[in-house]
């Protein structure tokens, strides 16, 4: 069956909703996104903002969506390589029309059944969040004009915190949540090292990384919203896990 791709997300479940997908295909084209073509002078300045801001920015190459299509048990997306850029300024729209931004969360679980994070540090585009250790959809995490979330996953995470999620069990498939035009493909990867271990290993990291990007790490036994700056798109991920549905998003 052939599915049709649509920018609009009138057919998936609510915003700030966890649902399960057995597979995901993300598409990357070898064109310029439409998004990208049509604002490039907006593009353009806010760039030279951002960077007169926080010159430490980089303008990197990553993988930004378009459409998408869903069935009961996958996903599918179609997007474009654009300059970082092309992002920072979408994400500053009213209503992020034009663009579709997905990513991956490895939820890092330590053996006594906390969630590891990171907070990250103040010449970051997202400075003083805290949310899982990730990045954008690069391209080298593309292959054969396909994004590969676990490579992307793996290497984040490695990057970011010195482990290495082939050391961890994890299922096949995905949990996912939405909001705002941005989707979160997120999956549990249980470690058999406590929360104190795993802290202190990343800890131990973050002194020996190239690039400083993380400025501390953090344990989270709670799906309590104000115990940090957490980044909007953990907070379904907080409910979910530790069961309190209660908790407004």
């Amino acid at each position: 069956m052939t599915l049709e791709l649509h920018e609009h997300f009138d057919d998936w479940p609510n915003e700030k909703t966890v649902f399960d997908v057995s597979d995901v295909e993300l598409r990357v084209r070898e064109d310029d996104h439409p998004l990208f073509l049509a604002n490039r002078a907006a593009i353009d300045g806010n760039w030279h903002k951002e960077l007169a801001a926080n010159p430490a920015l980089f303008d990197g190459r990553m993988v930004l969506y378009h459409s998408t299509a869903r069935t009961e048990d996958r996903i599918i997306a179609q997007g474009h390589i654009v300059p970082y850029r092309a992002f920072l300024w979408w994400r500053k729209q009213p209503e992020r029309q034009g663009a579709i931004h997905i990513h991956a969360y490895p939820v890092l679980q330590s053996s006594d059944g906390a969630l590891i994070a990171i907070k990250m540090g103040a010449h970051t585009a997202n400075a003083g969040l805290v949310y899982f250790a990730c990045g954008s959809f690069e391209a080298e995490d593309v292959f054969n004009g396909i994004c590969n979330a676990d490579h992307n996953m793996r290497r984040e995470v490695l990057e970011e915190t010195g482990l290495d999620l082939q050391d961890a069990r994890t299922d096949t498939g995905f949990h996912v949540s939405h909001i705002r035009r941005a989707i979160t493909l997120f999956r549990l990867y249980r470690f058999n090292l406590t929360a104190a271990e795993m802290v202190a290993k990343i800890e131990q990291h973050m002194t020996v990384a190239e690039d400083k990007e993380i400025a501390g790490v953090v344990a989270i036994r709670s799906a309590d919203h104000a115990a940090h700056n957490y980044h909007v798109g953990m907070l379904p991920i907080l409910n979910w896990y530790f069961g309190d549905q209660s908790t407004p998003v």
